[in-house]
């Protein structure tokens, strides 16, 4: 596979994650529903699904900064994407068998969308997610680096950060937006508790499947 297509292919999984954290309804889109309802105004739903989107991207660039730094130590740059990996897998199967949620996300008022966002992304692991793919795309953007200055290397790992943040925040934003919006204008909120699945399982499944995904890239890439 040529770096170009593997790149494509990393960009990819981000805006399907995003999405797919857009339309699941754990990350808030219910909230902006209801503060557009209680509102009686449109502009509401925009203005909550930008608070919700912030404290999402906040989440995503705090997860992935470590990382960034830890990325930068090349000669360990595999072992760093195995160990994410691992934690991403470890995180999934941690999910699958304790399904109760944090009791400190109770406390935090739904009128504070980028606090409660913020601590959601958090707990459910919505940055972390991403942590793999982030450092699949600063291996796929690698020329040389050895020689490149170290200063250099820290801003294109850092830029690669806040792109992946933000393309990933603002695809999630996009797709509740569209769900909260149809909700809001035709469906109704009776449509959501009749008809909207559960989708913790596949939650914490994901997280294994983009894993093991990202340790099968690795492992690729470290045997050529």
């Amino acid at each position: 596979m040529s770096a170009s297509w593997s790149q494509a292919g990393l960009w990819l999984a981000v805006v399907a994650s995003g999405c797919y954290h857009g339309v699941n309804p754990a990350m808030g889109w219910p909230l902006a529903v209801s503060n557009a309802l209680l509102q009686r105004k449109a502009s509401a739903l925009l203005g909550a699904l930008c608070w919700l989107a912030a404290g999402h991207l906040l989440a995503i660039v705090l997860m992935m900064l470590p990382f960034a730094v830890l990325g930068m130590l090349l000669a360990w740059q595999r072992e760093i994407q195995a160990g994410a990996s691992a934690l991403v897998i470890g995180f999934g199967v941690l999910l699958l068998l304790w399904r109760r949620h944090p009791r400190v996300l109770a406390r935090i008022a739904p009128s504070r969308l980028a606090l409660w966002s913020f601590t959601i992304a958090l707990a459910h692991g919505a940055g972390l997610m991403l942590v793999p793919i982030y450092l699949g795309l600063c291996r796929a953007d690698e020329l040389d680096r050895a020689h490149q200055a170290a200063q250099a290397l820290m801003q294109s790992r850092l830029g690669m950060a806040l792109a992946v943040s933000g393309v990933h925040a603002a695809t999630m934003m996009l797709a509740g937006g569209v769900i909260a919006w149809l909700v809001y204008r035709y469906l109704g909120l009776r449509f959501v508790s009749r008809s909207w699945f559960n989708l913790d399982t596949v939650w914490a499944c994901s997280f294994i499947v983009v894993g093991a995904l990202a340790l099968l890239l690795n492992a690729s890439d470290f045997s050529r």
